[in-house]
């Protein structure tokens, strides 16, 4: 009787303490919280560039239907996310264990033996005995180890979803890109097919003027041997255009043999007809699903300090079982009954210096866990910023290239005129063709570089995995 009262009362003082470890709480002095990563990024300025939040499609912004088709694609049949959509549910049937463990577990056991106890004289084949039992035990969670453990583990489940996320974001990059490479490899065959035309135009008159008398084989050897030089670079595009093709299909989740036909002919580059939204750090913040995955695992190993601290106190657990025994032939009577009902309580009191060692454990992974979150946060600031600044850049570039372009156009032109009226050699001409090859084939580089800029800011921006949903 005393033995069950003392139970009882240390029973009711373990119901009055609270929950085992610390409560999350987000960080409160990490990088996120910082003005200057919360406010408007530095390379952020010019006309080109808004401050308006990003649109999660942000694809749509170039206003293509054939773009917004092959992104959908993507998102529904890309290997890499359906991975991803299966590690998810790898995690939500984590939490489902995790919670299970608060429900009452049974347990039914049965067995039959035949026994002859030795020196009994009993001829063979002795005694047929039988066991049938029910047991069923409840745990009272009074520390909160299952608690904690659940919490940890809804944690995880989020981390995983962020990085699910991460992977859409990805993939609708990398199919922006694929296509834009198609169209980029197509316009700068465009571009360089032009060159090789207006070269060819120069061997036709070349070769003119030298049955007229004005030129000579010489002039039409060099003019001949630009137009070679200046039409070996169009296989290189054409191999570029397929293998843009070949890993747009692999996105959509095809052979590359299945690429899609109507993309091979695009020769307009992606353009926005709009600045380009960025919003500003805090937003981001928000948004980058990596860093949304540092936070949660975050919250999941601090959960976990709480479990391993519930460790160092008493774990109680209501149980009861009934069973029945004895030998066959009495089966079913009173006496083959029996039952317990009460308390259990199990305690690792000889291993606190174990317990006490994966506490630390948890506490210096949690450490490293807001460095981690820290270190996430920069590394995405960081390639914003130098994503911004490196746009701005090659605006610039392709703003001075196309007037090169066009100078180098003039001259050429002028060139033309010149050799014409036998007022220049055909060496200057050939010089002013060849400096026009140039120009077109870098004002032409500058271009696909702009729109290979814009997505790969798009990306560093974190756009593209909501869908009109909220986060998980």
């Amino acid at each position: 009787m005393v033995r069950h009262s003392l139970l009882l009362a240390a029973t009711a003082l373990l119901s009055a303490c609270a929950t085992a470890g610390p409560d999350y709480r987000p960080p409160e002095h990490s990088i996120a919280t910082q003005p200057k990563a919360t406010g408007n990024f530095i390379a952020a300025s010019g006309a080109s560039i808004s401050q308006a939040p990003l649109p999660d499609r942000w694809w749509q912004l170039y206003a293509d239907p054939r773009l917004d088709a092959l992104i959908e694609q993507a998102l529904a049949a890309n290997a890499d996310l359906r991975a991803a959509d299966a590690n998810l549910a790898r995690a939500d049937a984590i939490v489902r264990e995790a919670r299970a463990g608060r429900t009452i577990s049974t347990n039914i056991s049965g067995g039959e033996s035949l026994t002859r106890p030795s020196g009994t004289g009993e001829s063979l084949p002795g005694v047929l005995a039988y066991d049938l039992g029910l047991s069923a035990s409840y745990p009272l969670d009074l520390r909160g180890k299952i608690a904690r453990g659940i919490e940890a583990a809804q944690a995880d489940a989020e981390a995983v979803a962020a990085a699910r996320d991460a992977v859409r974001v990805s993939v609708a990059a990398a199919t922006t890109r694929a296509f834009a490479d198609v169209c980029a490899a197509n316009y700068a065959l465009d571009v360089n097919r032009t060159v090789v035309a207006l070269q060819r135009q120069t061997l036709d008159a070349t070769r003119r003027l030298q049955r007229g008398g004005r030129g000579t084989a010489f002039d039409v050897s060099r003019a001949q041997a630009a137009v070679d030089q200046s039409a070996a670079t169009l296989p290189a595009f054409e191999g570029k255009r397929q293998a843009a093709l070949y890993l747009l299909a692999t996105l959509l989740g095809k052979p590359p043999a299945d690429y899609p036909t109507d993309i091979a002919t695009c020769a307009t580059l992606p353009r926005l007809n709009a600045p380009l939204p960025v919003g500003d750090g805090a937003a981001l913040i928000r948004r980058r699903p990596d860093i949304r995955a540092a936070e949660r695992s975050l919250a999941a190993n601090t959960a976990r300090i709480g479990v391993a601290m519930a460790d160092l106190y008493p774990q109680v657990s209501l149980g009861g079982s009934v069973g029945l025994t004895g030998p066959v032939k009495s089966f079913g009577s009173t006496s083959s009954f029996g039952f317990s009902l009460g308390p259990l309580l199990s305690w690792s009191f000889p291993n606190r210096p174990v317990v006490r060692a994966r506490i630390a454990q948890a506490g210096a992974q949690v450490e490293a866990d807001v460095a981690q979150f820290d270190g996430t946060v920069l590394e995405a600031l960081r390639q914003v910023e130098t994503g911004l600044e490196t746009y701005r850049r090659d605006q610039d570039s392709a703003t001075a290239l196309a007037r090169a372009r066009d100078s180098a156009a003039q001259s050429a032109n002028q060139a033309n005129r010149l050799f014409r009226f036998g007022r220049s050699d055909f060496l200057a001409l050939l010089d002013a063709q060849r400096s026009l090859a140039s120009a077109r084939t870098a004002a032409a580089a500058a271009q696909v570089a702009l729109v290979d800029g814009q997505i790969g800011l798009f990306l560093a921006l974190g756009g593209g995995w909501q869908d009109g949903t909220p986060p998980r």
